[in-house]
């Protein structure tokens, strides 16, 4: 008896000490898997673009639908960690008399979205009317509606840009800001007009409490664009880009129609504000996994295994898997060089423009890429 009682108590011994052995190794693994998530976790840039839609807008509108690009061209060369953060975008309207007046005279155009041909899209349907701009009920509605997520190194971000006193509206602006400080979410004000009326209607003091910037523009200022001896070559590059796109699905048609379309209202804008779409056009914030091809199976969207022949392209249809592949590897070789030969020809156009035009426009462009890098510099977002 005495020896199985030695014997028992041995192997429980040695248990303990193999299992006090094994558990540090799984809590370091578990820690090391956990880890390599979060690094490998994409922090996001969230902008959340309030637009006053009242009579007096058409200058703010038309300097958003003519500056969008430039915008967005910027946010793409920041970094967080040596990783380059993904872009959403989400748009409002206010104080539009042709909105319900039981909802504050407020619209959501788009919510938070990475397709930047829709955003093109919906800043292009604005139009101008009335009317009642009701801010802190556009603030608290876009706070309430739009999903910010809980990554506390998403940079989250509110642009509310008009004229009217800060103050109208049956919801406090300061319930409001409180409710996006709860959420991580800086509010920046963007008064259209001269700064010290600004002030004293109570843009900078919406901005203080919300911790953003407090700017002031001339909204009926006309976009200055300067041409360059590049533009050209760039417009042709995305004629090229475009035959790089490969539709797929029910809506794969429908969004390349919405790309040239999108293309052409740049166009239609000025030659300057089509090189900057194609610029864009040539980052990592231009994706289309949902209906290209080539994009779907970098992302890991697009199955071999499971995608039915009819989702194809009729080009495609009946191919093997070989085929399609290397079909595939051909059209993304070719867009990344056009890509890149974009962005090499954009630096030398960013010098010849920087060399033309020294002076700091007081226009949205410039408002919000400052706010942003103020902002961004204290969640260690960088700028190459």
């Amino acid at each position: 008896m005495k020896t199985i009682l030695k014997v028992l108590i041995i192997c429980a011994c040695m248990v303990g000490i193999l299992t006090s052995k094994a558990n540090p190794n799984v809590k370091t693994e578990k820690l090391k898997s956990l880890k390599s998530i979060t690094k490998t976790k994409k922090q996001t840039i969230k902008v959340a673009l309030l637009l006053d839609t009242s009579n007096s807008m058409d200058g703010l509108i038309d300097q958003a639908k003519a500056q969008l690009w430039e915008i967005v061209n910027e946010l793409s060369y920041a970094k967080c960690e040596e990783v380059r953060p993904n872009l959403q975008i989400a748009l409002y309207e206010y104080g539009n008399d042709n909105l319900n007046s039981l909802e504050g005279y407020i619209r959501q155009i788009i919510p938070f979205t990475s397709d930047l041909d829709e955003i093109s899209k919906a800043l292009f349907s604005l139009t101008t009317n009335g009317g009642n701009e009701f801010c802190g009920h556009v603030i608290d509605t876009s706070i309430k509606q739009l999903n910010w997520g809980t990554n506390q190194n998403d940079l989250k971000l509110i642009f509310i840009a008009g004229n009217e006193p800060f103050t109208q509206g049956p919801v406090s602006y300061k319930d409001a800001i409180t409710n996006a400080l709860e959420k991580d979410v800086s509010v920046n004000t963007i008064f259209c007009g001269d700064y010290n009326q600004g002030i004293s209607s109570y843009w900078k003091e919406g901005a203080d409490l919300a911790k953003g910037n407090y700017m002031a523009i001339n909204h009926n200022q006309a976009t200055v664009h300067i041409a360059s001896p590049y533009d050209d070559k760039i417009l042709n590059l995305n004629k090229q880009l475009n035959q790089t796109y490969i539709a797929y699905g029910k809506s794969g048609r429908q969004k390349m129609a919405l790309q040239v379309e999108q293309d052409s209202n740049a166009r239609g804008y000025s030659e300057a504000n089509a090189v900057s779409r194609t610029v864009s056009k040539s980052s990592h914030l231009y994706n289309n996994a949902t209906w290209d091809l080539v994009d779907a199976e970098k992302e890991g969207v697009f199955n071999y295994d499971t995608f039915k022949q009819t989702d194809l392209p009729i080009e495609l249809q009946g191919k093997s898997k070989k085929e399609i592949k290397a079909y595939l590897a051909e059209k993304r070789q070719e867009r990344e060089t056009i890509q890149n030969e974009i962005q090499e020809l954009n630096l030398k156009r960013k010098m010849f423009i920087a060399e033309q035009s020294r002076d700091k426009e007081n226009l949205l462009e410039n408002a919000m890429i400052e706010a942003v890098k103020k902002q961004a510099s204290l969640k260690n977002y960088q700028w190459e």
